[in-house]
């Protein structure tokens, strides 16, 4: 089982690379340990955010905006998108000074996508929020897409120029040798003369196992899902001084996330509700829009996604392998960056360089 880029992991990550690779002729096979979007990519929040990105991401951020606006010429399928705009909301003045100068920095990084709106525009947008608010930031092409379209999309499209992927194929071992890289899985030997880690929150696992210690953390992000409503907001909602995340989705229920965390049994790749910080993000939501006080909670799920301590990803080669290449870490922000990932790293293995700039997320750093 010989390929020319064997990629560990069958996310959007490792699928994006796969996809762009693929384009320009290249043989993959993507090893996934589960099912496909398993874990981070297929459960996740979904959403397509340039605003309030680390000014680091901020780049790759506006790249990937323009490629999710033309995902259907990408991957066949629009992937479920909509673009209503994202908005972080101010409550009080301590809240619109700090997105004030959010703005005012993006600007003098020579970005013009986030914009701060008054009260007036905010309530011409969002009329059923709470009248307490006092206006906000917001990023007008901001959206979101439903994750595990988005990874089928990706998924079907590589495989269509001939990539190939093995589900529940655990990788046990891999050794370095004169011809590259051997991957001994439960399916057999696996070899490639090239070799990318996209093994989100067991990426840790591999980095180590090239020799490269990363401290990455894995979490499961909590959301929840209510019941199905009479349409009523449109924008992404988030707060300047609250953790919030919410949206009312293509169906009518309302998506609901925080950045609040389970329970995490990783070794049984298990997670338990937190109940008490699920309430939390229930409160928040009530106090911005008080009328959905009796709306009824239906679902909720947490993802296991891998954390860096500095929120930015790991892109880009191996500190110690000149044939091997990083993608994780993306800290429950990568779902939009992933058409992008795949083009930089596909980029980093053909060219041997990218024309975006990626060298504040080297695993040379820690």
């Amino acid at each position: 089982m010989k390929t020319d880029v064997l990629i560990i992991g069958g996310g959007l990550m490792g699928f994006s690379t796969a996809l762009q690779l693929s384009l320009r002729g290249i043989r993959c096979t993507v090893l996934e340990k589960d099912s496909p979007g398993r874990h981070a990519s297929g459960v996740n929040a979904g959403g397509l955010r340039q605003l309030n990105r680390n000014p680091a991401e901020i780049p790759l951020s506006v790249a990937a905006a323009d490629m999710w606006h033309n995902i259907e010429s990408l991957v066949d399928s629009d992937c479920d998108t909509r673009f209503p705009g994202q908005i972080r909301v101010a409550e009080n003045q301590a809240d619109m000074q700090l997105l004030e100068e959010r703005a005012a920095m993006v600007r003098a990084l020579g970005f013009e996508h986030e914009e701060i709106i008054d009260r007036d525009e905010l309530y011409r947008l969002v009329p059923s929020l709470s009248p307490h608010c006092i206006g906000g930031l917001i990023c007008r092409r901001d959206g979101y897409g439903r994750p595990f379209h988005a990874l089928d999309a990706f998924r079907s499209k590589a495989c269509s120029l001939g990539a190939k992927h093995y589900a529940s194929t655990r990788v046990d071992g891999i050794e370095h040798t004169d011809t590259g890289w051997c991957v001994s899985t439960p399916r057999g030997i696996f070899e490639a003369p090239r070799l990318v880690n996209c093994a989100g929150a067991w990426a840790g696992e591999i980095a180590r196992t090239l020799g490269e210690r990363v401290p990455l953390q894995p979490g499961a992000p909590m959301l929840m899902i209510t019941e199905r409503l009479p349409r009523f907001i449109e924008p992404v909602i988030g707060a300047a001084s609250r953790k919030l995340s919410f949206k009312q989705m293509q169906n009518g229920t309302l998506l609901i996330g925080g950045a609040h965390m389970a329970k995490l049994d990783l070794a049984h790749h298990r997670s338990e509700m937190d109940w008490a910080k699920l309430a939390v993000s229930a409160r928040t939501v009530m106090a911005l829009f008080p009328q959905l006080k009796n709306v009824r909670i239906v679902r909720t799920w947490a993802g296991i996604e891998g954390f860096m301590p500095d929120h930015l990803p790991v892109v880009g080669p191996s500190s110690i392998h000149p044939d091997a290449w990083h993608a994780f870490g993306f800290s429950a922000h990568g779902f939009q960056l992933s058409p992008v990932i795949g083009k930089i790293i596909s980029q980093l293995i053909l060219d041997g360089k990218t024309d975006l700039p990626i060298d504040a997320f080297s695993i040379r750093r820690f």
